[in-house]
């Protein structure tokens, strides 16, 4: 059975994302919730598509993993700071 050759997959990153975070596997992660959301839209579109090879395919998955989990922890973070703020401070309005 001849031996196929394997070719690097590329990280495609948008250009305001920061190096050196993240994986070497997946890339840098973003510089904000609003970046990762749009590079995860991207490759969601992507990915519905059908149009990928196969091996850009599973590059594209794992970092859509990584996306999400990193909106997901931006998102949760945020709504836990919302919390200290608004515990004992909310009051309920009596209109005038």
């Amino acid at each position: 059975m001849p031996k196929v050759p394997s070719s690097p997959m590329p990280a495609k990153a948008p250009a305001d994302v920061p190096a050196g975070a993240g994986s070497p596997d997946t890339g840098p992660l973003p510089a904000s919730y609003e970046a990762g959301l749009q590079e995860l839209e991207r490759l969601v579109t992507e990915l519905e598509s059908g149009q990928l090879p196969l091996d850009q395919l599973l590059g594209s998955y794992q970092r859509g993993a990584v996306l999400l989990a990193f909106c997901r922890d931006r998102l949760q973070a945020v709504e836990d700071q919302i919390k200290v703020l608004d515990a004992g401070s909310l009051k309920v309005w009596a209109g005038e």
